[in-house]
């Protein structure tokens, strides 16, 4: 099914499927081919025993991904302290940036003039944007990273982390905010949102949505919900609207974001309401308990369509990437990777670890023996601490390869299992492995 003239990644950033001067970029540029599925299982979570995980090839107009894939967070259009060209040697397939940085610099109307994202960055594959709403839910909580919490005994319609100051409001019409750089008010929409990702020209980008807590109650989550659906109608419209409109460049995919915390009637109603509107994949967003994440999935893809790639916000635990694929996640994006390492916490296939542990300033053998990343061929723990130690950038560099490596390792052997028929056997040893001294991650 793919074009032979298409596997060639050469001047795709220059020449992208689908866009031709004077006319709408073309659809048929997007789309998804499932290669293998799960079968079915007793214990399945799906509706009927089904396991919707599967392998699958991700088609569009900068390339294409082969799923399950990760996708390194390229937050402002930049992986900290790693070359775009680097992240590919890696086996790197796609890239991820945040609209709402790019936006507050360095401006959409930036990299729209520079011919999008991806020439822009100089990355020559597929790219996604989100949408803002997270960014919207940190300003308005003040929780930054943490959305998995203990709630035991804390609901609140008016959720704010301890000693932080509201920056964002929400209303039906959309959000208003205040710059975390300078202070200055903004507004952030359905209309806008979309707007701005098309100005920034990522490939596959998604609708606006309310991000909630679960410290949230009950009662505000039904309506965030509800909003959320009406904006994603309004997001359907302005995106074709746009699309339309802006002639010569090629089609960008519009994902609908599912949300409704840990409620399974919830998340099954938001599912069935996103899955009737005419968008191009699903995003599973939004604070998930840990325990039921893969169940999660599964009740979000019993309403989707097969056709549509679902890509699952903000996961990077082995053993969350193993339930969300099992239970239909193509795609997976997390800043953890990135962000653990300049921390000097390593990923590797015995756990995690911590390089700046006193045990490893002189151990010269590599961050994870049998790893075949740049970092470990070249350098290693000893080298590495030092450099973390004394704050140099280079340490960011090399802890960061390895960990993004070790991702896309991981969720490119989750593939071949799959593909080879023992995800099964795979999934129990790998995370036997992991977590054998009760490693976090």
């Amino acid at each position: 099914m793919t074009n032979p003239e298409h596997t060639n990644p050469t001047n795709l950033v220059e020449h992208p499927r689908g866009a031709a001067p004077g006319k709408p970029g073309d659809r048929s540029a997007f789309g998804f081919e499932t290669i293998t599925r799960l079968p079915d299982a007793a214990d399945g979570k799906g509706r009927g025993g089904a396991r919707y995980g599967r392998t699958g090839i991700l088609h569009t107009p900068h390339g294409d991904i082969h799923t399950p894939a990760f996708v390194p967070v390229a937050t402002q259009a930049a992986m900290k302290a790693v070359l775009p060209e680097t992240m590919r040697a890696e086996g790197a397939q796609c890239m991820l940036s945040n609209a709402f940085h790019l936006y507050e610099r360095p401006g959409e109307d930036v990299l729209d003039a520079a011919g999008g994202l991806a020439k822009f960055m100089n990355w020559d594959g597929p790219t996604f944007t989100d949408s803002g709403g997270f960014q919207v839910l940190s300003l308005g909580a003040g929780f930054k990273k943490t959305l998995a919490m203990d709630v035991t005994g804390m609901k609140s319609d008016d959720v704010i982390a301890d000693g932080k100051e509201r920056l964002a409001f929400v209303d039906e019409d959309g959000v208003t905010f205040k710059s975390p750089l300078n202070g200055s008010l903004h507004r952030f929409s359905a209309e806008i949102s979309m707007g701005i990702q098309h100005k920034i020209g990522a490939d596959i980008m998604f609708a606006f949505d309310e991000l909630t807590t679960l410290m949230n109650t009950r009662r505000y989550q039904e309506q965030s919900v509800e909003r959320t659906y009406r904006w994603a109608q309004r997001c359907v419209a302005e995106h074709q609207r746009l699309t339309a409109e802006r002639l010569g460049k090629p089609y960008q995919a519009l994902y609908g974001v599912v949300q409704g915390a840990n409620y399974e009637d919830l998340r099954r109603h938001a599912a069935e309401q996103i899955a009737s509107l005419d968008f191009d994949g699903v995003g599973i967003g939004g604070a998930i308990e840990k325990r039921i994440i893969g169940d999660t999935c599964a009740w979000i893809c019993d309403a989707m369509p097969e056709s549509r790639p679902r890509h699952v916000l903000g996961i990077a635990a082995v053993d969350d990437i193993f339930a969300c694929v099992e239970n239909g996640g193509d795609t997976f994006d997390c800043v953890a990777p990135a962000r653990c390492g300049r921390n000097g916490a390593i990923f590797t296939r015995d756990g995690r670890y911590n390089v700046k542990r006193a045990e490893f300033k002189t151990d010269f053998g590599p961050l994870e023996e049998g790893c075949d990343c740049y970092t470990c061929t070249h350098y290693s723990k000893a080298y590495v601490d030092h450099l973390l130690r004394a704050r140099e950038f280079n340490g960011f560099t090399l802890a960061t390869i390895h960990n993004e490596h070790f991702f896309i390792k991981l969720l490119d052997d989750i593939r071949e299992s799959i593909d080879g028929g023992y995800f099964d056997e795979f999934r129990d040893a790998t995370l036997a492995r992991f977590y054998a001294h009760g490693s976090r991650g």
